[in-house]
């Protein structure tokens, strides 16, 4: 890309840190078709998938009303249109380039941003990128009005009644793959196979590697209220530099000798990119009665995953 880029470490210590005695469970996530469902419901594909149990035209125009609203809200409080051609994959590759300036009353539109790249604009894009971290950070209901917010709910509840609970499954099992120090009576424990004794301890994050762009992948995370699940340091675009290039830079942050890595999404990018890091791969499968999709993955499956890949040195506590 041209870029010396800054890979963000900081925010990652603390989490490498406190596995010094644990363990820590990666879970890298692809977004369309994984965790929200878009491109499928505006081509057919997800009610094509119910052999005519789903109204496939009414999907279309719920996949066309999140499309609108997620570029309408890319351009009205994401400045894309004037960086979508500057695509960064992730929102602090440019943290170099910024000086720290105040930018509370700092005029974006009047500062001259665009062509060349050179130093002055990165610094620039870096603002720019910041300035949408603080928004990511402080979510929707700080900008928008209860009335905004009620429409995006209402669409947000007939998506997931349309889709038998897709989005709000989804959400549910990122919240159990969410850091947090788990004990041997966790509901989570046995499943995923981590603990050694009843006083073990092991985290988990979650990150999200799309091949979107950058900005629309956080505005779809925002809409998608994955935003207090999925920081936005672990927002990662593919879209330039790949899927296995992400990952690198994901085993470089959360480099440990007690981390375990598992890729889950839908696509071919995703599953070579996870087989070129010998990483266990999850399909997630649109089709109504599989195991693979949500709702229906559980932690135990994914944690059948892990045990192919790194061993089960708790099989016995994962049977039935």
């Amino acid at each position: 890309m041209g870029d010396n880029l800054h890979v963000p470490h900081e925010e990652t210590k603390g989490i490498v840190e406190d596995t010094v005695d644990g363990r820590l469970d990666v879970y890298i996530w692809d977004m369309d078709e994984t965790l929200i469902l878009l491109k499928s419901l505006l081509n057919g594909m997800y009610a094509e998938a119910f052999n005519g149990l789903k109204d496939a035209q009414k999907g279309v125009e719920i996949g066309k009303m999140w499309e609108k609203h997620i570029l309408d809200l890319c351009d009205s409080h994401f400045f894309y249109e004037q960086i979508e051609n500057y695509n960064k994959p992730f929102l602090d590759a440019l943290l170099q380039y910024d000086d720290g300036k105040d930018l509370s009353g700092y005029k974006f539109d009047q500062d001259g941003f665009g062509p060349p790249h050179d130093d002055d604009n990165k610094r620039k894009l870096a603002y720019r990128h910041r300035y949408i971290a603080q928004k990511y950070e402080k979510g929707l209901h700080n900008f928008f009005d209860q009335e905004t917010m009620k429409l995006w709910d209402e669409l947000y509840d007939v998506t997931d009644k349309y889709t038998d609970g897709w989005l709000s499954s989804a959400r549910a099992f990122l919240e159990q793959c969410s850091s947090g120090k788990k004990d041997a009576t966790s509901s989570v424990a046995p499943a995923v196979g981590v603990l050694d004794s009843p006083d073990s301890n092991y985290q988990q994050v979650n990150v999200l590697v799309t091949s979107g762009s950058l900005i629309p992948s956080l505005v779809k995370c925002l809409l998608f209220r994955l935003d207090g699940i999925i920081t936005h340091g672990n927002v990662y675009s593919s879209w330039e530099v790949g899927k296995v290039q992400c990952f690198q830079w994901i085993k470089e942050r959360f480099s440990c000798s007690n981390v375990r890595f598992c890729v889950i999404g839908d696509g071919w990018e995703e599953c070579e990119a996870a087989q070129a890091m010998r990483w266990p791969f999850v399909k997630i499968d649109l089709r109504p009665g599989s195991s693979h999709r949500f709702p229906g993955l559980t932690l135990r499956t994914v944690g059948y995953y892990f045990s192919v890949v790194y061993g089960s040195p708790d099989a016995e506590d994962d049977k039935d």
